[in-house]
């Protein structure tokens, strides 16, 4: 080894879902929206004048703030935006995960969350998911130097109560919880009602997934001022600049346009239903999603010869080499017609078999 190899920080990388180039695939693989933006968003991005590039973009994203304030009913300091929820989780992770007791946060979650760790050099530990695929409660009773769930969890897609985070923060008052809610419009009420009550509490969400802008990159978290404070302290110290001016003035308009998503995330909500239905009278297992997308696996058939024929046949799931889990695709929800064409290829290929 050459000698400044030695200081080379070397961690394993989060691997995103695949990006084909293909336009003729069916795209069921990263939990992208199915359904485009608000028309609010397509007339901003038209009256955007790129003579303005030349420009800063406001490093406190202040216009943003202020519209996800007004529509989430939460106050300006105390909510903090970076470029998606990964941008976010990551500082919350560089500032506030500094103890020598490990962290806490499932073996079976977001992926993202012990890359993060090792890259920062945290502490962690991975409590067991229960046979069902459930975050138990009394796995985060014990000292911690931090707690993190995704609520609903990935890849599961299984949402739990707020008694259930309720719980888990009784018993964390001293370090703070992180609840991940990327994909909580699919599922119930959000963790931002806990605040409140919990001085502790960062509650984190994305414009990704129901408001249909993964590729702007936007995120938020909520949090009492003095906890949104010190994550600014951190990002000033990182980058100023992290939010570009086109998805500031297009999360704008996304904050805006409030009841053009919730008709949207409504159709995401009616598909899903139907296509786990149709999946179990497949032979599939499915767990009870809370999210866009399905975990599941088929009682006969491995998961990855299952991805493979799907492959082969321009449709795009995810699939997870890992334990426990090696059997199930994640199936994101698609239009309804692109949904159809996922049945069609499965029920053609489960007859033949």
């Amino acid at each position: 080894m050459r000698e400044w190899e030695k200081n080379i920080r070397k961690v394993e990388p989060y691997v995103p879902g695949e990006q084909p180039k293909d336009k003729d695939i069916i795209k069921l693989n990263t939990n992208e929206n199915p359904y485009p933006p608000a028309p609010h968003v397509k007339e901003v991005l038209e009256s955007i004048r790129t003579e303005d590039f030349r420009k800063y973009p406001d490093p406190a994203a202040d216009m943003l703030i202020s519209a996800i304030s007004e529509n989430y009913g939460v106050d300006k300091n105390m909510i903090f935006t970076g470029v998606g929820s990964d941008d976010v989780l990551s500082m919350i992770f560089l500032t506030f995960f500094n103890s020598d007791r490990p962290v806490l946060f499932p073996d079976i979650t977001y992926s993202f969350y012990s890359v993060w760790a090792d890259v920062y050099r945290i502490k962690y530990e991975t409590p067991l998911l229960d046979e069902n695929f459930n975050i138990r409660a009394e796995d985060y009773y014990k000292p911690n130097g931090g707690v993190v769930i995704a609520n609903p969890n990935a890849p599961t897609g299984i949402y739990r109560n707020l008694d259930f985070i309720k719980d888990i923060l009784e018993h964390n008052r001293d370090v703070i919880v992180v609840v991940d809610e990327a994909y909580i419009d699919f599922a119930g009420q959000s963790a931002v009602s806990l605040l409140k009550d919990y001085d502790n509490l960062i509650v984190v969400q994305t414009f990704s997934k129901s408001k249909s802008l993964a590729g702007m990159r936007i995120g938020m978290a909520f949090a009492n001022s003095e906890l949104i404070k010190a994550l600014n302290d951190v990002k000033y110290s990182v980058n100023s600049y992290t939010m570009n001016m086109p998805s500031i003035l297009l999360g704008t308009a996304a904050a805006e346009s409030m009841d053009y998503y919730n008709i949207t995330t409504e159709k995401i909500i009616e598909t899903r239903k139907r296509s786990a239905g149709r999946l179990k009278a497949l032979g599939f297992e499915c767990l009870e999603s809370g999210s866009n997308f399905i975990f599941a696996r088929h009682g006969r058939v491995k998961g990855t010869d299952i991805y493979d024929f799907l492959r082969k046949n321009k449709v795009f799931v995810r699939h997870f080499n890992a334990p426990r889990i090696d059997d199930f695709l994640r199936i994101s929800i698609g239009t309804d017609a692109e949904m159809d064409r996922l049945f069609e290829l499965l029920e053609g290929y489960l007859a033949n078999l």
